[in-house]
């Protein structure tokens, strides 16, 4: 997910960010790898305890390894996605966690059985081109769908093959979670990246939110085996 900070763009949100690098430049800082750490922390902890709770696999170390394999994808590389593309184009960028949105993540995971995570945003200063916004808010999508579709794919060459067979269904898990996460954030409201590529290009976001969807769908169908391969 990306956030707007200062107030020269369509939908203001204030934040006090330090000047952009040099174009094409990325950069970090140790408040954005301690925010990033403890984000993917928790939704490891979330997805760990899903997974343990309702699909019994594996035991509690191939849960936490499940865990913490799809926060790695699902979401840090997501939101690496947005810093890289908007530093690309010359703006600061770095994620900031929310205590509110993690807390969110583990009431429905622990209580509910359903991840719902808003763990923060890469938070973007200066961009102000509605072009820039949509792209940069895609590019964190586009790298859920790469990592979903190579994981379902790799899934279903196992079970396909007879190879690795109790292996599939980690890697089917892993292309859902990827799915959830690019549908999850393509969705146009708030502050979500849906809400920025569509202000963009609606064609582009409703090719995205498609193929978001229907992986999402698919590698669940696939990880119940709903259809066989």
């Amino acid at each position: 997910m990306t956030q707007w900070s200062p107030s020269a763009t369509p939908f203001a949100y204030r934040y006090a960010a330090p000047p952009a690098p040099p174009s094409g430049r990325i950069s970090t800082s140790r408040r954005e790898m301690t925010n990033i750490l403890i984000a993917a922390a928790v939704l490891t902890f979330d997805i760990a305890y899903i997974e343990l709770r309702t699909f019994v696999f594996g035991g509690v170390l191939a849960a936490v390894a499940f865990g913490a394999t799809a926060a790695l994808t699902g979401f840090v590389f997501h939101e690496l996605g947005h810093k890289i593309a908007a530093q690309r184009r010359g703006y600061w960028a770095e994620f900031r966690m929310s205590w509110l949105g993690l807390g969110l993540s583990v009431f429905t995971s622990v209580l509910v059985g359903f991840l719902l995570a808003a763990p923060g945003a890469t938070m973007v200063s200066g961009m102000a081109d509605r072009r820039d916004w949509g792209r940069t808010s895609l590019a964190g999508p586009v790298v859920n769908l790469v990592e979903g579709g190579a994981f379902a794919a790799a899934g279903v060459a196992l079970t396909a093959g007879n190879l690795l067979g109790a292996f599939a269904p980690y890697l089917l898990l892993l292309g859902f979670f990827n799915g959830w996460f690019a549908t999850f954030n393509l969705v146009p409201l708030g502050p979500l990246d849906g809400r920025k590529v569509l202000s963009w290009s609606a064609p582009v976001w409703g090719v995205a939110f498609a193929v978001s969807a229907a992986l999402a769908a698919g590698t669940f169908a696939l990880f119940f085996g709903y259809i066989r391969v």
